[in-house]
């Protein structure tokens, strides 16, 4: 009996999920403007995550699925794993070892963003208004701001660069609080892309992002 109600309830899940997705369809994004562009996936994002906020609690990793759908379109992915993996390292390694780090690295913010989602509580997201922006400025920086009436207010900078062929803008960075997440990875790997390599490190990546999402508080409870 406890399988035939695990079974339902997966499938309902399951259900819920794809007539969520069919029902509260993301607005278009206007990728000729950074500031829209972050505004936009901004608001679409947690539109989605307020309207299906109990679905999200009963399965958190569903919430990769947001991040697929809502964030990764307009994340240069590959730029960003070559600048974590830095010029030497790229050098070296063969077309299909940047493949794979590409692949893993992605799968890894998946996880990484897909677990920042988890905390969302229905803040207010504040995007910085629209700049002018240089015909000849490649790169681009927006600030959004998060605040919490029982949090102390959290300060976003997305890092964007814009596709010179198409015109398009992608974020590859974002900072928090004066922290670059480009240069916390290229850190925190450098020494064991040295030391074991970089096939060591895909792995790594894989597992890491293979690893369930799940509040921090319940994690040290459980680990208690």
């Amino acid at each position: 009996m406890k399988k035939v109600l695990i079974t339902l309830s997966s499938a309902l899940i399951v259900f819920v999920a794809s007539v969520s997705s069919f029902v509260h369809a993301s607005e278009p994004v206007d990728q000729t403007n950074p500031y829209r562009l972050i505004e936009q996936v901004a608001d679409n994002t947690f539109t989605r995550l307020r309207k299906d906020r109990t679905l999200f609690r009963a399965d958190p990793d569903l919430l990769r699925d947001v991040v697929k759908d809502e964030l990764l379109p307009y994340i240069h992915t590959r730029y960003a794993a070559s600048l974590v993996l830095g010029a030497q390292h790229y050098r070296q390694a063969t077309p299909e070892q940047r493949d794979a780090f590409t692949e893993a690295f992605t799968e890894y913010m998946i996880a990484s963003y897909a677990q920042i989602l988890l905390e969302y509580d229905n803040q207010d997201v504040n995007v910085q208004r629209d700049q002018a922006i240089g015909d000849d400025d490649k790169i681009v920086k927006v600030r959004v701001d998060i605040t919490d009436s029982s949090r102390p207010p959290i300060r976003l900078d997305f890092s964007l660069r814009k596709n010179t062929r198409t015109g398009s803008w992608q974020a590859y960075d974002v900072t928090a609080e004066g922290v670059s997440m480009i240069q916390s990875k290229q850190s925190e790997w450098k020494a064991p892309l040295r030391r074991d390599g970089i096939d060591s490190v895909i792995e790594q990546l894989k597992e890491l992002a293979a690893k369930p999402i799940r509040r921090e508080d319940k994690q040290k409870q459980g680990e208690s």
